[in-house]
């Protein structure tokens, strides 16, 4: 399962944002059924940026997320949610891959 946060991110604040996403990482090192995660910055829109996370499946993700660290962990990034996007992050199910 993968899950997409997206972000937005005013020019000047790329390396702050970095620094806090490598933070955010350092603290969700070692929590169960989180395979990875990546930071993205959008090419053709530069100030959309997203995390992009891999769950082992969706019950380790609700399991995390409902869980009492979520929201004091991820809290350095929330000021830079993009909730123009529509919704703030998307669940997305792997359906084929090569």
């Amino acid at each position: 399962m993968r899950v997409l946060l997206h972000l937005r991110v005013a020019p000047g604040e790329e390396d702050r944002v970095e620094d806090l996403y490598h933070r955010v990482s350092r603290e969700l090192a070692g929590t169960p059924g989180l395979l990875r995660n990546e930071l993205l910055q959008g090419l053709a829109a530069p100030q959309e940026w997203a995390v992009l996370s891999e769950w082992r499946d969706a019950d380790a993700f609700h399991d995390w997320e409902n869980g009492p660290h979520h929201r004091d962990t991820t809290a350095p990034l929330r000021p830079y949610q993009n909730r123009t996007a529509g919704s703030v992050f998307g669940l997305y199910e792997v359906r084929a891959e090569h």
